[in-house]
């Protein structure tokens, strides 16, 4: 069972405007709006992505380590 909440999608195609992370130890993928870039909240969780990985990433994509229900959290709160 999936959970939805509005602008996070999960589909193998990033439409304009999104963009692709990768969330949790099972490095879950999720795709959500390039606007959450300036949010000083979606910062934070790159601030870790950075610290954790610096500029490589296992997956080749951006991947944020925190739980994923962190992830959903934080993202469900930005505008």
């Amino acid at each position: 069972m999936a959970i939805r909440l509005p602008r996070i999608a999960s589909s193998k195609k990033v439409p304009k405007g999104y963009f692709a992370v990768y969330v949790g130890e099972s490095h879950k993928r999720f795709v959500i709006l390039v606007s959450f870039l300036n949010q000083p909240l979606f910062q934070d969780l790159l601030g870790l992505s950075e610290e954790e990985f610096g500029y490589t990433h296992p997956t080749g994509g951006l991947t944020i380590p925190c739980k994923e229900d962190i992830f959903l959290d934080v993202t469900s709160r930005l505008n």
